[in-house]
């Protein structure tokens, strides 16, 4: 019987049973909650990812209480795209949020998204954000209790933490006995020296105490010397650049404080002993390489656990490849909370999701043969039009760069950050850049990326082309491609604005398929017409890309008229 069964069963078996034990455990309240505490751009600059010169004495705290993820990754390095990832549990490709949700031309979600806080108000679970919201529309983002940019100043409620730290007392005052989640988006430690100068590159000097900096009580600012600071491997060494980064480490131990401030919150009402906590940020670092980018320093995020459960591993280190697609499995697992009822919602309203609950590593760490995560990422600011899809295994990563005719787009904050321009003018100057990659290079990529990570873990030598990794390149593109069909990347259909449905027979089916039953469901066009337009109808799906295009050159031949230059001048030299 055992050898039918199989040692591998059994283990599942066993997990099953210890796991469903902290239902019973006496240690536990009645009810459970959740908090998410969120950083904006965060990264690893804390001492229990090995960073020994940013103090982060909370977050180290937290850590040893929690179970540590080394691989944990967004599914896009993207604000708006990553939070909206964060919160459905679909890839914003899948949710319609392809860009920043704000300005003028911002993205917004389908209507139709059934997203983690529509599901706990259905479940009479009680919801509250605090921060930095950046998703949209409202109808679909539903929060009970609301302190974000929306109706205050965005400094105040997400870099002040004494407004902070009231916020979630005034939230917890008011949840004495329904179970909650309580979203805490940090705005720290984001750049802000293209929108705030007054206040530094991050907003360092904002509530410093300084004259005309205001002050914030429960703030005490560290600062650090540019000489001190640990440079990534991705970033350029010289002067501008850490200078850069010991702004950027004042703001991480205002974070810091933040997160302190709030557990202590919870702890003083009464909430320690039976709320989840989850800290990560929401995608990669605000320099070149980082955030905006699919290689690793753009995806690879911190994240941490904390859970009441009796037998949760705590101060301890999980190496399973996690994806932020995990974290709404994650918690409706945790609230014992079906993602949907089948008979209520179709799937195109309520696809299903390809994340899975991070619970049962709380207590024991899975075997892993061949997993993968995914990222997906088609622009920021809405000029920045540059389609990318990756696969990333244990060992490979492959990237998708679909727009790869094209320069790569620079963000506007990272644009006028001393570090990019000190890349900018010693390359204009040929003077000796200190970076590992070259101006042109980080512009023009080739179409696929394929990097062995074992022995090439700063992604530099790219093979695809090489004959010696023609399987596992076939092998990394079918399984991409197959996760874009699955999640209805419009992408796959019509990577370049271009129908290659004819190629593609399943692209055929599904647009026919979704067009019918936009026809059947007339009524409600209203509510489904963004989702129609930018999933379903491929003709309206080509113009819309065309156009961008041409906008987005437009735009990039005015606004980034200095990155082509430095092509020019490195082509001619």
């Amino acid at each position: 019987m055992l050898k039918k069964i199989g040692l591998s069963k059994l283990h599942s078996l066993l997990f099953l049973i210890l796991f469903k034990l902290y239902n019973v455990d006496a240690n536990i309240a009645p009810h459970k909650n959740a908090v998410l505490l969120l950083a904006d751009d965060g990264g690893f600059e804390m001492r229990s990812y090995l960073n020994n010169i940013c103090q982060t004495p909370n977050l180290d705290k937290l850590a040893k209480e929690s179970l540590l993820f080394n691989n944990a990754y967004s599914s896009v390095s993207s604000c708006s795209p990553s939070r909206s990832s964060l919160l459905t549990g679909l890839p914003n490709h899948q949710n319609g949020m392809y860009g920043l949700h704000h300005g003028i031309h911002h993205f917004n979600s389908f209507e139709t998204v059934q997203s983690l806080p529509k599901i706990l108000k259905r479940n009479n679970i009680r919801t509250g954000i605090i921060g930095k919201k950046h998703v949209g529309p409202d109808s679909v983002y539903p929060f009970d209790f609301s302190q974000t940019e929306e109706n205050n100043f965005i400094l105040q409620v997400g870099r002040n933490i004494t407004k902070i730290k009231l916020l979630v007392r005034e939230f917890l005052s008011q949840n004495k006995t329904k179970p909650f989640f309580l979203y805490v988006a940090f705005h720290d430690p984001h750049r802000c020296g293209h929108t705030h100068p007054e206040y530094g590159n991050f907003c360092e000097k904002f509530g410093n105490g300084d004259i005309g900096m205001g002050t914030i009580p429960d703030w005490y600012p560290i600062y650090y010397q540019w000489e001190q600071v640990k440079v990534p491997y991705f970033v350029q060494n010289t002067e501008a650049a850490r200078r850069d980064i010991a702004a950027q480490y004042t703001t991480i131990s205002r974070l810091d404080q933040g997160v302190g401030l709030v557990l202590k919150e919870l702890e003083d009402a009464g909430f320690e002993d039976n709320t989840l906590v989850i800290y990560t940020s929401d995608n990669g670092i605000p320099f070149a390489n980082g955030r905006t980018n699919l290689y690793e320093p753009g995806l690879a995020e911190p994240m941490m656990i904390r859970s009441p459960i009796s037998n949760h591993r705590k101060n301890s280190i999980t190496h399973s490849l996690t994806s932020l697609l995990d974290i709404v499995p994650t918690l409706l697992d945790w609230f014992n909370i079906p993602y949907m009822d089948r008979s209520s919602f179709d799937t195109n309203e309520a696809p299903p999701l390809t994340g899975k609950s991070l619970l049962p590593l709380l207590i024991q760490e899975p075997t892993e043969n061949d997993t993968a995560v995914f990222a997906s990422q088609t622009h920021h600011e809405v000029t920045m039009y540059y389609p990318m899809r990756a696969i990333r295994t244990k060992r490979f990563k492959l990237i998708h760069n679909i727009n790869y005719k094209m320069p790569f787009p620079i963000d506007q904050d990272l644009y006028v950050s001393p570090t990019f321009q000190d890349i900018l003018n010693k390359t204009k100057n040929k003077q000796h850049l200190p970076w590992y990659k070259t101006l042109e290079s980080y512009y023009n990529r080739p179409e696929w990326e394929l990097y062995d990570l074992k022995y090439d873990p700063e992604e530099k030598n790219n093979i695809a082309s090489k004959s010696s990794a023609k399987k596992i390149f076939s092998d990394l593109q079918q399984r991409l491609l197959k996760w874009q069909e699955v999640t209805n990347d419009p992408w796959l259909c019509a990577p370049r604005g271009v129908l290659i449905g004819t190629k593609v027979p399943q692209c055929r089916l599904k647009f026919a398929k979704r067009i019918r039953h936009e026809c059947r469901n007339v009524g409600h066009l209203e509510t489904s017409y963004v989702f129609f337009v930018s999933q379903v109808s491929v003709v309206l799906l080509i113009v819309i890309v065309n156009l961008l295009h041409l906008y987005q050159k437009n735009e990039a031949q005015q606004q980034t008229t200095e990155q082509h230059e430095q092509i020019r001048i490195l082509k001619v030299a």
